[in-house]
């Protein structure tokens, strides 16, 4: 996996908006292994009540949903780097991660609202990869279509292949000395 030289130059959308599922699962599922354990001296008295080993399999199945749900909330889904667009999959991260070059991405568009990404690889926009935003919550959805427009208008522009290596200053009078009202 290529790394960045510079991260504060990246930018990291996870899928946080999946890990509220998998947090109200693993709630769900604690809830149930609890209840089963909690009814467990009152099996004595009725039969007909779960056996408190039921308990451990939705306890086991909500320590396996949580875990996914952290994964989800720390781990990236899309970075915009430098090089390109690096996208991981929900399965095997590491082994199925994609590296999409600048330089191969001739358009890129999101749908309004944003739930889809598509980048362009030829001109004529017959090759390319749509990728849905529904892993990134709403707010964050907006983020990225502005990323990949400001991206696009920078190659356009002449920007070169990717976002520019040299960050804009302002010039050191302005950034001193901010203009007065008589200067407006």
């Amino acid at each position: 996996m290529p790394a960045v030289a510079d991260p504060a130059k990246e930018l990291r959308f996870t899928r946080a908006r999946q890990a509220v599922v998998f947090w109200l699962g693993a709630a769900v599922l604690a809830v149930a292994g609890i209840l089963c354990l909690a009814v467990a001296p009152a099996r004595a008295a009725n039969p007909q009540l779960p056996a408190p080993w039921w308990g451990l399999a939705p306890l086991v199945l909500a320590g396996l949903a949580a875990r996914t749900a952290v994964r989800c909330s720390r781990h990236a889904y899309l970075i915009f780097t430098p090089i390109g667009l690096e996208i991981f999959p929900f399965f095997r991260p590491a082994a199925g991660m994609q590296l999409v070059p600048w330089g191969q991405v001739a358009a890129a568009e999101t749908d309004d609202p944003p739930t889809r990404l598509t980048l362009h690889f030829n001109p004529g926009q017959t090759a390319g990869i749509h990728l849905s935003l529904a892993p990134i919550p709403k707010p964050q959805r907006r983020l990225v279509a502005r990323a990949i427009t400001g991206l696009m208008e920078q190659r356009a522009g002449g920007g070169g292949d990717g976002p520019s290596q040299q960050q804009t200053r302002p010039d050191i009078h302005e950034f001193w000395f901010p203009r007065t009202l008589a200067d407006r």
